[in-house]
């Protein structure tokens, strides 16, 4: 049985986190919703934790220490409160308060997400935040915007994905009262906890330099049931259809049980879906938003304009969702 640390944060549940990632025996049962919760409401990202938990095998005092650091030595009183009090079933507000005069989705959005799966946000975020986030991506790749022969290899290497996670520019968007509106029509609720995900810069395809994925896939479990989910990606610049963009097959959150159920007994669904068809790209502006049923088979795109892709992913949950602990 493990010893019981109190904790400097004064949240119980880290205490049984860091447990069940270490191992240790004893440790207390968790939930991946919670744990999501927890992360979350910490400021920090799940790979990064699970490296640092994995490899330097440290103790609790060492585990909060870290997450203080990653928060710039502190965390506010009133965001740790918040949390304490979600994780113990307690019902709490938005992370900015009440959303009641802040205008979100519209009627047809609401409409189009029902039928499409997916909806475009317009202005998300201000197109001054959407260019500010985008610099931060550009100056952390040392890229310079203006010089095509920068946007390739470097820090980024083949790939889209851009580890940067806590740029004030990303906290800034994140913090958007719009988008958090927008997640909380889809979800019915308001208490969200947004993730620490990263950013992304697809430049345009040319020789030695082809687009690495990811095509279309699920990043969630698709074995029955299936539960509701809501994924985002902000544009941060303007993208065209051939520029790389998010795409996805329109209304397949609705067909996804029947065509599993069509499937021949030795088929792969993640290799099946490619021959589906009515893939489709999604244009929009900068600091538009992308929001979209995780049932929705999406990706992105070869970038065949002139210019990157650049994107942060943004995706919010309420501190408890069902989920299905099946992977399929």
């Amino acid at each position: 049985m493990v010893q019981e640390v109190a904790s400097t944060l004064g949240i119980d549940y880290l205490d049984g986190y860091w447990q069940r990632v270490r191992h240790l025996a004893g440790a207390p049962s968790g939930a991946i919703d919670l744990d999501h919760t927890l992360l979350s409401g910490l400021r920090i990202n799940i790979l990064e934790t699970m490296r640092f938990l994995h490899d330097g095998h440290p103790s609790l005092e060492e585990f909060e220490a870290w997450i203080l650091d990653r928060n710039g030595a502190s965390i506010e009183e009133a965001a740790l409160d918040r949390l304490r009090r979600a994780l113990q079933d307690e019902v709490v507000d938005s992370e900015i308060g009440s959303l009641e005069n802040v205008e979100g989705l519209s009627e047809s959005d609401l409409r189009h997400w029902d039928e499409h799966g997916y909806v475009v946000l317009k202005n998300a975020v201000t197109r001054e935040q959407a260019k500010a986030a985008e610099r931060a991506i550009y100056q952390y790749l040392a890229m310079d915007p203006r010089e095509p022969e920068s946007w390739y290899g470097g820090l980024q290497s083949h790939s889209i994905w851009v580890s940067l996670l806590r740029h004030p520019a990303f906290w800034a968007t994140r913090r958007s009262p719009r988008m958090i509106k927008a997640f909380a029509q889809l979800w019915g609720r308001e208490d969200l906890w947004v993730t620490v995900d990263q950013g992304g810069l697809n430049p345009p395809e040319r020789p030695g330099w082809k687009f690495p994925g990811p095509y279309l896939h699920w990043d969630t479990t698709i074995a029955r049931p299936h539960y509701f989910g809501v994924q985002g990606i902000l544009y941060l610049a303007d993208v065209a259809e051939d520029q790389g963009a998010f795409t996805c097959i329109p209304g397949f959150h609705r067909e996804l049980s029947s065509w599993l159920e069509s499937l021949p007994a030795d088929a792969n669904p993640r290799d099946a879906i490619f021959q589906v068809g009515g893939a489709r790209p999604i244009a929009a502006c900068a600091g538009d938003m992308v929001l979209w049923h995780q049932s929705l088979p999406h990706g992105s795109s070869p970038n065949r304009a002139a210019r990157p892709r650049v994107a942060q992913y943004i995706t919010m949950k309420p501190t408890r969702w069902q989920h299905n602990d099946v992977w399929r």
